[in-house]
C-alpha cells in the first residue's frame, strides 16, 4: 500500500473519530472537548487527507525519507496532543508536556512535509 493510500485511510478514522465526537457533544450538550474536536478534524481528517493526496498524485515525493518521516512524526504527535488536550480542557494541568510534546511533533512533521513538496513535488 502506498504512503498516499495509507495516510488516506488513516485520515478517513480521524474523521470517524471527529464526527463522533462531535455527535457527542451535540446531544451531550457539553462543548468542552470542542478543542479536541476540531483539531482531529483538522489535523487528523483534512491535513493527512491533502497530504496523502498529494503523496499520491506525486509519488516521488511519497517516496522520500522526509515522508516517511512526515508520516510518523504526524501519527505519533496527533494522539499524543488530543490525549494531552482532552486531560487539559478538564483542568488536569499535569498533561501540558504531553500536549506540547505532541504539538511539536506536528509542527515539525508539517515543516517536513513542507521541505518534501517544495524539493519533490514538480511538474
Amino acid at each position: 500500500m502506498t504512503l498516499g493510500v495509507r495516510l488516506i485511510k488513516i485520515s478517513a478514522i480521524y474523521f470517524a473519530i471527529g464526527v463522533c465526537l462531535g455527535w457527542y457533544m451535540s446531544i451531550s450538550h457539553s462543548f468542552t472537548l470542542t478543542p479536541v474536536h476540531v483539531h482531529i478534524n483538522l489535523l487528523g481528517w483534512t491535513a493527512l487527507t491533502l497530504a496523502g493526496i498529494i503523496y499520491h498524485l506525486f509519488p516521488q515525493a511519497a517516496v522520500t525519507k522526509l515522508a516517511k518521516t512526515h508520516f510518523w512524526l504526524h501519527n505519533i504527535g496527533l494522539p499524543l496532543m488530543m490525549i494531552g488536550l482532552i486531560f487539559v480542557v478538564y483542568g488536569n494541568h499535569a498533561f501540558i508536556p504531553v500536549t506540547a510534546i505532541g504539538g511539536t511533533l506536528i509542527v515539525i512533521a508539517v515543516i517536513i512535509f513542507t521541505i518534501n513538496v517544495l524539493q519533490h513535488v514538480k511538474e
